[in-house]
């Protein structure tokens, strides 16, 4: 069982990716931001470091859905392939962050491998105002964080909500991030576990993709 938490800067992938791998017992894949070497200078340059920045998540990403595919165990990933080609580098380029020969590039390069993947068996879409993403953003008191503008926020909130309603390649949960503090309040994360735990009970391979809204 693969399932992925998705979801803008700040929403909290992370400490629901913790949450579930504890409980559930399965293995966590973190998004690498302590160990990537662009992404302090993406935030004080953006134009200059978007591609690399870019390639290196697209690039770890590929690894890890390949690692989950190889070892056959159970797993909790903290944000998927597909944001990435989805909402960030779309983003960034029509913002005039990233080339048009970069973007390109790019985009090629994620068709081929997203021809080689296969999509989680249940993605997570944390759906977050921009209010709350900022009060997150300043909590986790992340340096280079927070001079993050918040149009570049806003920008990326409305790629996700367009990405979420036509989402068709897996089952669906959307969690209202807002008013479900699965991180402070044990009744909400006992919620979200349950009504997890009942997609994972109920899941057959030939059963129709399920879209929920929590």
């Amino acid at each position: 069982m693969h399932i992925a938490v998705a979801g803008n800067i700040g929403a909290g992938k992370t400490a629901l990716t913790t949450c579930l791998s504890e409980y559930f017992k399965w293995k966590p894949h973190y998004e690498e931001v302590i160990q990537n070497p662009y992404l302090e200078d993406f935030y004080q340059d953006m134009e200059r470091w978007s591609f690399n920045l870019q390639i290196f998540f697209l690039n770890s990403r590929f690894q890890q859905v390949n690692d989950i595919r190889q070892t056959g165990l159970h797993v909790i990933q903290d944000r998927t392939i597909y944001e990435d080609a989805k909402i960030f580098a779309p983003n960034l380029y029509e913002m005039g962050l990233m080339s048009s020969r970069d973007f390109e590039n790019y985009i090629s390069l994620f068709q081929l491998m997203e021809s080689l993947v296969k999509p989680p068996d249940l993605l997570i879409y944390l759906r977050s105002t921009i209010d709350t993403l900022q009060k997150q953003i300043q909590k986790r008191g992340r340096s280079y964080e927070q001079s993050i503008d918040q149009s570049y926020l806003e920008g990326l909130n409305q790629r996700y909500e367009k990405w979420i309603n036509s989402y068709d390649t897996g089952n669906l949960l959307v969690i209202d991030a807002d008013n479900l503090d699965f991180v402070n309040h044990f009744p909400d994360r006992k919620y979200i576990i349950d009504k997890i735990s009942n997609f994972i009970e109920n899941t057959t391979e030939n059963r129709p993709y399920q879209k929920i809204v929590l």
